[in-house]
């Protein structure tokens, strides 16, 4: 069977100010257009359709006219990511089921709810556990269908994992003619981050090594990290990447989908579909004097400045380079000082701001004369 395996669409992220649905709009369309080449058996979406648990009702219409325009090409599962609202892709399921789109919003206290099964139209059989994301609040939560130790209440995340995804496979990966897949949204040991992800849900915490997942898997399809990368594991394990670098720690990472050929009885093949990159982001760096000779092009800019800071200067960088969204100093440049001086209760708020300045490697006159102006006004 085929399959195409995508993830952390993020739908509604708003880069710096910065709205890019028509960006995310345009990515889509290209995951639509592999989808329609290839023409797989199955499609996983494996978690963060939307960047926030409260989108837009702009952002709903395209992850939902994405879907729907998915669904006519394939069987789809999806599974809620850590931005996703899991109850409300949950209370989906009773329109989604019977147009061949299985969606997974929060873990069940029921495996068998987890378990998805189906039939290619070349009559392979494949199961799919597919696990939405799980804090570690809840893990323990989800587990009460089983009767724990004390010890085993009080284990590690990955031990949860490890325990809730056995009870799954145990009574469905018993087919030996079928494929077994498995999809959920969290992070592997040994895995790179891509550069947007939310830093509470992949600390090491949350990590878990690729041995949870049961030894009869055919392929892992995984969202939450935003690069695209496969792990050493006992089969394929996978992420897809997102379709769109979602913000500018993520420039580096060309979007892309993955397209998998698995059989009952052999090595599932992995290959990677790179999509249209659309509009960059790109980091300039350099003096005022380098940066106006730079090529800016259409991208949308991070822009490290090498020069003091002034007042003033966020305008002349932003009038230069229109795109700029994100305009820092070179920390180079901040070198902070400490000389000795009488205690702050000593000293009158427009000495004190004088010292802020020189700390901060901003000593412009300007800027000062402008807060004493201020201070007085107010004071």
């Amino acid at each position: 069977m085929k399959i195409l395996h995508t993830s952390d669409w993020h739908v509604g992220k708003v880069l710096k100010g910065q709205p890019r649905a028509e960006e995310q709009l345009t990515a889509l369309a290209s995951v639509i257009e592999v989808a329609r080449g290839e023409r797989p058996d199955l499609i996983i979406v494996a978690g963060d359709l939307f960047d926030t648990a409260a989108p837009t009702p702009e952002a709903q219409k395209i992850v939902y006219r994405a879907l729907a325009a998915l669904r006519r090409l394939a069987e789809i599962v999806v599974i809620a990511g850590n931005h996703d609202n899991g109850p409300a892709l949950d209370a989906l399921r009773v329109f989604a089921e019977s147009e061949n789109l299985h969606l997974r919003g929060r873990v069940s206290d029921k495996p068998a709810d987890h378990l998805i099964t189906g039939v290619t139209p070349g009559g392979e059989p494949w199961r799919c556990i597919a696990l939405p994301f799980l804090s570690q609040r809840y893990a323990v939560r989800a587990l009460d269908m089983f009767e724990l130790t004390q010890a085993e209440a009080h284990s590690t995340y990955a031990d949860h994992l490890s325990r809730l995804l056995e009870a799954i496979a145990a009574e469905s990966f018993t087919d030996p003619s079928a494929v077994n897949l498995v999809t959920a949204h969290l992070t592997v040991v040994g895995a790179a981050m891509g550069g947007g992800e939310r830093e509470a849900h992949t600390i090491l915490g949350y990590a878990v090594p690729s041995t949870v997942f049961p030894p009869n898997t055919h392929y892992v399809a995984l969202g939450h990290l935003h690069r695209a990368q496969t792990l050493p594991g006992h089969c394929p394990v996978r992420y897809s990447g997102s379709p769109l670098p979602v913000d500018f720690g993520e420039e580096e990472n060309p979007p892309s989908v993955t397209i998998v050929e698995a059989t009952a009885d052999t090595t599932a093949l992995v290959r990677e579909v790179p999509l249209p990159s659309g509009r960059r982001l790109r980091t300039l760096r350099g003096t005022l004097e380098q940066l106006s000779e730079m090529d800016p092009g259409d991208d949308w800019l991070r822009v490290v400045v090498s020069e003091k800071p002034r007042a003033g200067l966020r305008e002349q960088v932003q009038e230069m380079l229109p795109r700029a969204l994100d305009i820092r100093i070179d920390p180079a440049m901040l070198e902070t000082k400490h000389p000795d001086r009488p205690a702050r209760a000593e000293r009158s708020p427009v000495a004190l701001f004088a010292d802020y300045l020189a700390d901060r490697g901003h000593d412009d006159p300007a800027t000062q004369k402008l807060f004493e102006e201020l201070y007085q006004e107010v004071s």
